[in-house]
């Protein structure tokens, strides 16, 4: 058996032609009935399954603190008669700055459960910018009633800044003056205030205000109802059938403040009495040490990771049996998202799952946005390459427009956000003629002769760019190119070349693959030093050459290339938490390096083609 056994929905789409070349995909499948808020999946399963584990996450100790969904729903409810004692409601919102945790989790849901929006923040804007400048943004626009932080000291500078002056302040460890103990929160004794708040929670109200990244701009308050988060995880459901034939185990990292953790991930396991390991790792080194030693003693039957999760997770599954066989023994399928995944690493999972359980563990993706809650498109269907983002799942309609050269991808369905939390002129920019959402993302059908066998992402279309004799460019396939040539030095790439006669390269080097190259090196040799090594460079130097060997032409031609030993900047929007890197963001803040980059003058740390 080349695949393991699993019940995907049968993969079908219907095409609606337009004027002009473009299209609209739906499914033929209709999207049943879902619930009318998280609160009633709450209740759900602490009916049928009370003393079934929720949500575990370690302790100080290095044992696991564990909530079972009866333990949820009595803290949830608790909490929210708290909140509602204190006077919040839709325009008093709850604010988180911390990572995830159990105590976040709870709060969140029982803000939810009682009609008040939550608004999970990335804890960078707390803990690496230094003027907190998108944090007094978000804070002044949201106006929260009560903000969340973990640790009181950890986050004692963002609780200072003034648009908090006056809010109520609620930590679980080091609470600053006049700050109120989480364990408070457990206190409150529901009553019926609590039971008419519940029940007037409906489709349409308010659930998160999730924020972008704000790249380009101040970050965008995404409004998340209810209707978008419940009628996606539906949608899931009957692409996924086989989630209702095991209550799914995730050991999972991604933020909450992302739609990704916070929506995809962490609802999958609230639609499906499921068990959620709060993975406090994160892939960058010194903490992926943590994912580690949680995969070593919980087996996941679904796991979630960026490409660079995997790319840093890979080699450690190489060199331990032990690991890889827990890793692989329960899981059904492996699952990328919020970049795209180098068939380099495509290939070493399957073959890491085969060596551990002997058949392929499926790699599969989706697609979508924080306004689509987020899943628009999704594989349930056997692929055999990275790329492929699915089909659109039932609910949902994708618009492909030509665009530039491409088909770029619009949206329309219930998942999709109403608009922007008190920015009606974003809204109505966001939204066609026809009321889909403008994504700027692009795709193409795998097959034009054959829709069904999906949509593959094409980059963005504001992404591309031309060189001066005005060849196209195109930045997502060729960054890939690269990535899978160059492996394994490079953790990720930046293309450069606007108007200029060549394509070069930004590379974020990766120190571990630069190791594997350099064998006399000790562990410790700094990234700097690695990457001056003749070995990396004449290993740079041949992925470019092979590249240009192709013959795809000038803009599949890698001219010019420069490593950085300096990692991407989270706080200067160079990276998301999830590991996304910002091309835009990047060109900017490193200007000086793509001027040196095409700088006449010889460089002898720029490698070149020939």
């Amino acid at each position: 058996m080349t695949w393991g056994p699993i019940n995907f929905a049968p993969a079908r789409v219907t095409v609606d032609k337009l004027p002009g070349g473009g299209m609209i995909l739906r499914s033929p499948d209709s999207l049943k009935p879902f619930a009318r808020c998280l609160g009633d999946l709450l209740h759900h399963w602490a009916d049928r399954i009370p003393d079934s584990l929720f949500l575990a996450q370690r302790d100080a100790d290095g044992g696991w603190r564990k909530v079972t969904w009866a333990e949820g729903l009595r803290s949830v409810e608790a909490i929210a008669q708290s909140l509602l004692d204190r006077g919040l409601n839709r325009n008093r919102p709850v604010m988180i700055l911390s990572d995830n945790s159990i105590d976040h989790a709870l709060l969140a849901l029982g803000a939810m459960h009682a009609g008040i929006p939550v608004a999970p923040i990335s804890p960078a804007y707390s803990l690496m910018s230094r003027d907190h400048s998108k944090l007094k943004y978000i804070t002044d626009l949201l106006k929260p009633g009560l903000v969340y932080a973990a640790d009181g000291a950890r986050f004692a500078d963002a609780l200072k800044i003034p648009e908090l002056a006056g809010v109520e302040v609620v930590t679980s460890v080091n609470p600053p003056t006049a700050a109120a103990d989480f364990a408070s929160l457990l206190k409150a004794v529901p009553g019926s205030g609590l039971e008419t708040a519940f029940a007037m929670v409906r489709p349409g109200t308010i659930a998160k205000i999730l924020f972008t990244s704000g790249s380009t701009d101040l970050p965008k308050g995404v409004i998340n109802t209810q209707r978008m988060i419940c009628s996606n995880q539906q949608a899931i459901r009957q692409c996924w059938p086989f989630l209702a034939e095991e209550h799914p185990v995730l050991v999972d990292w991604l933020p909450w403040n992302h739609t990704f953790g916070g929506n995809h991930n962490f609802n999958i396991v609230l639609r499906h009495g499921g068990t959620l390991y709060i993975d406090e790792g994160k892939p960058v080194p010194g903490l992926v040490e943590k994912t580690v030693a949680n995969l070593r003693e919980i087996s996941p039957t679904m796991y979630f990771n960026v490409p660079r999760g995997f790319d840093m997770l890979i080699p450690l599954l190489e060199a331990d049996e032990v690991l890889r066989n827990n890793f692989f023994k329960r899981l059904k399928l492996m699952f990328y998202a919020g970049a795209a995944l180098p068939q380099s690493l495509w290939e070493k999972l399957e073959a890491l799952s085969m060596k551990a359980v002997g058949y392929k563990v499926r790699l599969v993706s989706s697609w979508g946005a924080t306004e689509t809650s987020p899943m628009i498109t999704t594989v349930h269907y056997d692929i055999e390459k990275a790329g492929n983002i699915g089909l659109p799942a039932p609910g949902c309609e994708v618009k492909m427009i030509p665009n530039g050269g491409k088909m770029e991808l619009r949206v329309r369905g219930t998942n999709i956000t109403p608009g922007y939390h008190k920015r009606d002129d974003l809204t109505q920019k966001a939204f066609d003629e026809d009321g889909f959402y403008i994504t700027g993302d692009a795709g193409k059908l795998a097959d034009p002769l054959d829709p069904a066998k999906g949509i593959v992402f094409d980059g963005r279309v504001a992404e591309d760019f031309k060189l001066m004799s005005g060849t196209w460019v195109a930045v997502g396939s060729l960054r890939l190119a690269v990535i899978d040539a160059a492996s394994p030095i490079l953790q990720d790439a930046v293309i450069t070349g606007h108007d200029r006669e060549e394509v070069g390269l930004l590379g974020f080097a990766s120190h571990p693959g630069c190791l594997r190259l350099c064998p006399d090196a000790a562990a410790d040799t700094p990234l700097k030093d690695l990457i001056a090594r003749p070995e990396v460079r004449a290993h740079l130097a041949a992925a470019m050459k092979s590249l240009a060997a192709q013959g795809l032409g000038s803009s599949h031609q890698v001219s010019r290339a420069l490593l950085m030993d300096e990692p991407p900047n989270i706080d200067a929007n160079e990276i998301t938490d999830k590991g996304y890197i910002n091309q835009r963001a990047v060109l900017t803040r490193r200007a000086a390096l793509v001027e040196r980059l095409y700088a006449e003058a010889p460089d002898p740390e720029i490698v070149r083609l020939g």
